[in-house]
C-alpha cells in the first residue's frame, strides 16, 4: 500500500500555504503519526553551504553528494528535470503520510488555500480537490471548507480521510 499524499495548494502566492502546511505537520505529528514533508520550489534552490565539504564536492562536479550523520542524512542529487513526487515520497522511510506544499499538477488530492483578498475561485480539478482552507465565510465550495486557522479541524479531516483506516498507531 502506498503512502497517502495530500498537497496544500493555492491559485496564487502569499496565501498562507507554508504556515498551513507547517501547522498541519505539527498537529498530525502531535497525534502520533510520522509525517514526511515535501516543498515544491519552481525557482531552484540550494540547501548546501558554500565552503563546506559537501558544497566543495558538488562544485568539483559530483552528480550526487550525501552528508551522513548519526541520526539523519541528506542527499543532494542533480537532475535534468523536476523529480516526480511519487519517487520522492517512496524514498522517505517510516512515514505514515506525506504533506506536500505545492505540486499543483501532481494529480494528487489537494487542500486548496483560498484567501478573500486574492480571489475566491479554486483552481484544483474537482477530482483532486478534497477540501478548502479559507477566510471566506460565505463561500460556496463543492467540498468541505474550514477556517484557514483551524488547524485541528483540518488535521481531523486529514487523519479521518487518510490515516484512521490505513494506519495503526
Amino acid at each position: 500500500m502506498s503512502t497517502p499524499v495530500v498537497c496544500i495548494v493555492s491559485a496564487v502566492s502569499n496565501t498562507g500555504k507554508t504556515t498551513l502546511t507547517e501547522k498541519l505537520i505539527a498537529e498530525v505529528v502531535r497525534r502520533g503519526y510520522k509525517v514526511g514533508a515535501v516543498k515544491s520550489d519552481a525557482h531552484g534552490f540550494s540547501i548546501d553551504v558554500p565552503g563546506k565539504d559537501s558544497w566543495r564536492f558538488g562544485q568539483a562536479g559530483a552528480q550526487a553528494v550525501a552528508v551522513v550523520g548519526p541520526d539523519q542524512y541528506a542527499l543532494i542529487q542533480k537532475t535534468s528535470q523536476k523529480k516526480d513526487l511519487d519517487e520522492i515520497v517512496a524514498a522517505m522511510e517510516g512515514i505514515d503520510i506525506a504533506i506536500v506544499e505545492g505540486f499543483k499538477l501532481s494529480g494528487k488530492q489537494k487542500i486548496e488555500v483560498v484567501r478573500k483578498e486574492k480571489g475566491t475561485k479554486t483552481v484544483s480539478s474537482p477530482e483532486e480537490l478534497i477540501a478548502v482552507a479559507t477566510d471566506v465565510t460565505d463561500g460556496d465550495f463543492p467540498v468541505p471548507s474550514f477556517p484557514l486557522d483551524d488547524y485541528e479541524k483540518i488535521a481531523d479531516f486529514i487523519v479521518d480521510k487518510f490515516l484512521v483506516k490505513s494506519c495503526t498507531k
